[in-house]
């Protein structure tokens, strides 16, 4: 049904299931960045002719529509980036790197772990991590721990984890964090597509968030900060858009967020970014709950016949991602037949290595799914992932 509004999808017999690495795009966002390039092509917060001022005000209007999106109270909490991995590492070197202590869990990208290993910190020197129990989910009992022994920390954990979809209980974490005087970041890559995300109903500090995993263009994010925390960043890169009055002694800084936007930013992009939000409100997340929950249950229930099968995650704790193994065969040699079949799979360790070490793999093969996915594409999946198996069994 929803195919049709995805270009992709008339153009290539690929079946898509590799949502967690990126979505396709609908038509209205590839349309929106042909317009700017082709109608208005200019510069932003620079110039004042015609062409700038509407390049400017089309650029405004993502910030305004993101800050409604995910409920923040003032656009001056929206600063765009290129992206979650920009904006964790932005928050990790102009406001954590002060801290003492930061904590994360055991599941997170590689994004959330190697800014911290950048700043000398290692396992129980500067660096704390919050155990998982044996399906996966975070051990509250153990994070409080870590943060009663480290009061006055910096938390930073995924909302959703994309090697395995298994889905945090942000709001928990978060009145724990503050309870002991901390500050909460989350890693919303896997979020925004997929579930409402209200920022101030949440009470983080910061959260990271995509445009590509969220039907947007590539190159492009935004990191939300609450407002009371604005004056506490410092300058993350400055240049071009971030300056109110400089001469050779000092550079004066214009405030939240235009000093934290240095330089010319990914304008067509950030653009048409707004164009999946609009996409995604239009559609409502009521129904893509309704269709990815069928379609998730229906791809859980089918894996669960494979014989040999290796299951690292639930229905009952994840969303839209399935990881798997068969036993006695290499993930990456599956994924590799199933790509020769027009299968578009991850299959690896997902830049998770940690998790993946503990639990004693080199990889999983990972099935993310979206909306515009059916039950067809399981079944043509499945089909193909036996004849991989019987294959590499022979």
């Amino acid at each position: 049904m929803y195919k049709n509004d995805f270009p992709f999808f008339k153009n290539s017999s690929v079946t898509y299931l590799d949502n967690a690495a990126t979505t396709q795009k609908p038509q209205a966002v590839l349309n929106k960045i042909l317009e700017y390039y082709t109608n208005y092509c200019s510069n932003t917060h620079r110039s004042n002719h015609g062409d700038a001022n509407r390049a400017t005000k089309e650029f405004e209007e993502t910030r305004t529509i993101l800050k409604e999106f995910i409920n923040a109270k003032d656009e001056s909490e929206i600063i765009f980036t290129k992206g979650v991995t920009e904006s964790l590492n932005m928050v990790a070197s102009i406001f954590a790197n002060e801290f003492k202590t930061i904590i994360i869990s055991s599941i997170e990208h590689h994004s959330n772990i190697t800014p911290w290993h950048m700043q000398n910190r290692t396992l129980h020197q500067g660096l704390e991590v919050v155990n998982i129990k044996e399906n996966l989910e975070f051990d509250f009992e153990h994070f409080e721990e870590l943060l009663k022994a480290n009061p006055n920390s910096f938390v930073s954990i995924t909302h959703v984890s994309n090697a395995f979809g298994v889905k945090h209980n942000i709001k928990k974490i978060a009145k724990l964090t503050h309870k002991y005087n901390s500050y909460l970041m989350v890693d919303g890559a896997q979020s925004l597509a997929h579930f409402e995300i209200d920022v101030q109903d949440l009470d983080v500090d910061f959260y990271a968030i995509s445009s590509h995993k969220t039907y947007g263009p590539t190159g492009v994010g935004a990191l939300y900060v609450k407002q009371e925390l604005l004056e506490k960043l410092k300058t993350y890169q400055t240049g071009g858009a971030t300056i109110n009055d400089v001469n050779f002694q000092r550079s004066l800084m214009l405030s939240s967020p235009y000093k934290f936007e240095a330089g010319t930013q990914n304008i067509a992009d950030v653009i048409a970014f707004k164009e999946a939000l609009k996409y995604i409100k239009n559609i409502g997340y009521k129904t893509i709950h309704t269709i990815e929950e069928e379609i998730y249950s229906y791809l859980h229930n089918e894996l669960k016949k494979i014989e040999n099968i290796v299951l690292y995650n639930n229905v009952e704790n994840s969303i839209v991602s399935k990881s798997f193994n068969i036993k006695d065969i290499n993930s990456e040699d599956i994924g590799i037949l199933l790509d020769k079949m027009h299968i578009a799979v991850r299959a690896g360790h997902h830049c998770a290595q940690p998790i993946m070490k503990k639990l004693n793999i080199d990889g999983t093969i990972r099935v993310s799914i979206a909306f515009y996915n059916t039950k067809e594409d399981i079944d043509i999946f499945i089909k193909a992932l036996k004849k991989a198996i019987t294959m590499l069994k022979d």
